[in-house]
């Protein structure tokens, strides 16, 4: 029993650590909403949100690992929240890049539907983002930059209104119309800059324009003003004017009285001056003859010291022209010797060169000569060695000669007076032709035919007509 009790008491203290143990972990389960926040709990069955607005803002976060009683939650901001585009890079109508600063103010309206599209916060406002930006390149592509920069404000509710539609989808809503903050030139793009340029122009020459309309009007004010006050002054010169040329004629009157008088005074003024005139023409003819002499004196010492000063220049220059004509003189002799020297390396130049052409003309004529000694030369070692060539040109050779003797005989027959007798039966006996008469045969019938007519009175006397005796004169 003692044993049975020691285990129940055991188990016991067991359990009640275990329930204390329990105890705590469901209170550290406990979430309170903060007021700025909505906690949206996903079960098995259902959706709930937690927070200020809604049926309760506690809730037990247990933990998803556990069945049937494990949660998912989801954190979302009550308070309103912003999307900032800092530097988006857009485009115009015209295909004009600039940036725009642009921000957007939303809030969430239905937690539920915000939890089942985004697992946080952070990728809720990055989904916002790209809508915004979307709308934003919509809106601005179809503008030029001109009037996106004149009305900002319409595009701001032209931004909202684009993405107006999408934000159902996603348990949020604008609180306000898109800003558009600001905008800038793109890198490398001066856009932005040349009109602002032009309009800063504008309202400077509108300015000028002003200024130059208030600067003729103020002229013209001043130029009537002036106008008044010159009349008014000719005026009173005028009255001056009549006032002065009464006062002019009585004092001309009084000084012309009064120059007649002087006139006077003048007169015996200028007879006593001639008197004085006269005197002092006479001591100033003697003072000038004392002055000449002593000039004179002055002037023959004046020209001693020149003519002393004259010599000693001449000295001096003389001794420099000598020294300019050595210094001269030996410049042009080294000029002559530098120009000999260069003449006679450039003959010496000029003979090599000659001497090189004409050896290289040599070396040419000289192999143009060869050129067919050498092909004789060639041709003759081949007909040496060749048998059969040899033959053939001799034959050739002998040809020609024949030809040649032939055509001499022909010329030589052309004037002889030869008679060719054949008394044989048959022409066969006889001579062939004319050339057997210089054969041996011809020959031998030539003695038999003489020797036949010496054994005749009649031959023989035939003969003695062209045979002499040494004695004799020949008929």
């Amino acid at each position: 029993m003692l044993g049975t009790s020691l285990i129940l008491a055991a188990v016991g203290g067991v359990v009640a650590i275990l329930a204390v143990v329990l105890f705590f972990w469901v209170i550290a389960l406990r979430r309170v909403v903060p007021v700025n926040e909505v906690h949206i709990i996903q079960t098995r069955n259902n959706t709930v949100s937690y927070g200020k607005g809604f049926d309760s803002n506690t809730y037990y976060e247990w933990p998803s690992r556990l069945p049937l009683i494990g949660l998912q939650r989801v954190t979302l901001p009550v308070s309103n929240f912003s999307i900032d585009l800092p530097d988006y890079a857009a485009y115009d109508k015209e295909r004009v890049p600039f940036l725009v600063h642009v921000m957007a103010f939303f809030r969430i309206n239905d937690s539920n539907t915000a939890a089942q599209r985004v697992a946080s916060f952070d990728e809720l406002k990055m989904q916002l983002t790209a809508i915004v930006q979307g709308s934003v390149r919509t809106v601005l592509a179809g503008h030029e930059i001109d009037q996106i920069m004149l009305d900002r404000s319409r595009f701001g509710e032209a931004f909202t209104k684009e993405v107006q539609p999408q934000l159902g989808g996603w348990g949020v809503e604008a609180i306000k119309n898109i800003e558009l903050m600001d905008i800038r030139d793109a890198k490398e793009s001066d856009v932005i800059h040349n009109i602002m340029a032009k309009r800063t122009s504008g309202i400077e020459r509108e300015s000028r324009l002003v200024v130059a309309d208030n600067a003729r009007q103020a002229e013209m004010a001043e130029i009537a003003a002036k106008r008044e006050i010159e009349m008014s002054r000719q005026l009173a010169a005028e009255q001056v004017g009549l006032r002065t040329a009464e006062k002019d004629k009585n004092v001309g009157v009084a000084n012309e009285q009064a120059s007649q008088q002087v006139k006077v005074q003048q007169r015996e003024t200028a007879a006593k001056e001639m008197d004085v005139v006269q005197v002092k023409n006479v001591r100033g003819a003697e003072i000038s003859r004392e002055v000449a002499v002593i000039t004179a004196a002055q002037a023959k010492e004046v020209a001693i010291v020149q003519a002393d000063a004259a010599k000693q220049v001449a000295i001096v220059s003389a001794e420099g022209t000598k020294q300019v004509a050595i210094v001269s003189a030996e410049g042009h002799k080294q000029q002559t010797v530098l120009t000999a020297e260069g003449q006679l390396e450039a003959a010496k130049r000029n003979a090599e060169g000659i001497a090189l052409e004409g050896h290289a003309k040599g070396s040419a004529e000289t192999a143009i000569l060869m050129a067919p000694v050498d092909a004789q030369i060639k041709l003759a070692e081949k007909i040496g060695s060749d048998q059969g060539y040899q033959t053939y040109l001799l034959g050739i050779r002998n040809i020609e000669a024949a030809q040649a003797v032939g055509m001499a005989q022909a010329e030589a027959l052309k004037t002889a007076d030869v008679k060719v007798i054949s008394n044989a039966g048959t022409p066969g006996k006889g001579l062939s032709n004319v050339m057997d008469l210089f054969s041996a045969d011809g020959g031998t019938a030539v003695a038999s035919m003489l020797e036949g007519l010496a054994q005749s009175p009649e031959g023989k006397k035939l003969l003695e007509k062209f045979v002499s005796k040494p004695d004799e004169p020949r008929k």
